[in-house]
């Protein structure tokens, strides 16, 4: 195409740039479901977008065809960030393969006699070049959001072991997009892989289960938020191959994100007092630790054990007949004699014991977590009677 047909054909464009605007957000309305779903004010952005577009392939035509520069989406940046947010790449693909069939619809009267052909190409390439181009900024983007919800993540979770829960915690955990409950927080080692690899595989594996999950590596310690899980059980199923090595505690669960920091407290605390359970289960709920946690000075655990094992039983003469049996090595007929009691008043007592504290003093854990209750009972300062 020779400089005058490329002239002309360069000022029938751009006459004609008002009216394709139009054409194409009538197309968009007709042919896009999404579109007609979005506001009046966004779809009026969306417009000047398209309008933008044309501009810019009318102002990247004029050039000659070898001094033609790379075509730039700087269009895009006539939206606000807001709607640039909720228009998909694929939606993005969109608006530009309609404005294209507008204008290729146009394309004999738009082309001056003689340069038909060469603005056929010109649009083939351009249009090209934008996909391309759009695809790379939304990767980019991809790229800044995705850092920026690590950091959101990062500190959700930090903030949840230090039990620093308010308002701005509740802000990042909607930008991220979390409306699940209830909330269980699990507390193992992480593996070996890189932190980051670890959290993006967690991230997947809770999109495949249906979960919401916050993770955070904390130099050895893997910490995972996990939200919307029918139970405790199917909660730890989804991750536990996540972890690395070594033992998983498991914290109560609790209503909703604010009121897991008392989840990642007894997760946290657990972990630490593991190792004195050697043959724990993987993973093993920190319920089941009250009695390592408390001798590991987690102050938690023996406000529970004192509230569920000594103050049940304080002013009854159950709390003598479980500190006589402990004391007499579980023995029912030692305990019996030193009482002054039938072996079957011990056995009533012990069943009373169970219903009322949950622990079984015949089970051997149980009787050590008792066993623990009681002496933090007798230091609490509680009177029995």
């Amino acid at each position: 195409m020779n400089d005058r047909v490329r002239e002309d054909t360069a000022r029938r464009l751009e006459k004609a740039m008002g009216a394709l605007g139009t054409a194409a957000m009538a197309r968009m309305e007709e042919r896009l479901p999404w579109f007609r779903a979005l506001s009046a004010e966004d779809r009026s952005w969306i417009g000047l977008v398209a309008q933008a577009g044309i501009a810019g392939f009318v102002e990247w035509f004029s050039h000659a065809a070898d001094e033609r520069p790379a075509p730039s989406i700087e269009f895009f940046g006539t939206a606000p960030r807001e709607l640039k947010r909720s228009v998909s790449l694929q939606q993005t693909v969109d608006i530009v393969r309609v404005i294209v069939e507008v204008v290729e619809a146009q394309v004999e009267d738009l082309a001056a006699p003689g340069g038909l052909e060469e603005l056929e190409k010109a649009i083939l390439r351009y249009t090209r070049d934008v996909a391309f181009a759009a695809a790379q900024l939304y990767a980019r983007e991809a790229e800044v959001r995705g850092s920026w919800d690590a950091r959101l993540e990062a500190l959700i979770v930090d903030a949840l072991v230090r039990g620093e829960v308010d308002d701005g915690l509740h802000s990042w955990a909607a930008a991220l997009g979390w409306t699940s409950s209830p909330v269980v927080v699990l507390a193992g080692f992480a593996p070996d892989d890189d932190p980051r690899a670890v959290i993006d595989s967690l991230r997947d594996r809770g999109r495949r289960i249906g979960l919401d999950l916050l993770a955070g590596v904390q130099g050895d310690r893997l910490i995972v938020i996990v939200g919307g899980a029918t139970s405790i059980k199917d909660a730890a199923r989804g991750v536990v191959s996540k972890f690395g090595p070594g033992p998983i505690v498991i914290g109560p669960e609790v209503p909703d994100l604010h009121a897991a920091a008392k989840s990642a407290r007894a997760a946290v605390a657990g972990l630490r007092a593991a190792p004195a359970w050697p043959d724990a289960p993987r993973p093993v709920l920190a319920e089941e630790l009250l009695a390592e946690r408390a001798l590991d000075g987690d102050e938690d655990a023996r406000a529970q054990l004192i509230d569920t094992v000594y103050r049940p039983l304080a002013g009854t003469p159950l709390l003598d007949t479980l500190a006589t049996y402990l004391e007499q090595g579980t023995s029912l007929e030692a305990t019996a004699r030193l009482l002054f009691v039938h072996p079957n008043t011990v056995r009533y007592r012990l069943r009373k014991i169970t219903e009322l504290t949950g622990y079984q003093p015949t089970e051997g854990r149980s009787a050590f977590t008792l066993q623990v209750g009681l002496i933090l009972g007798r230091l609490s300062g509680i009177q029995p009677g």
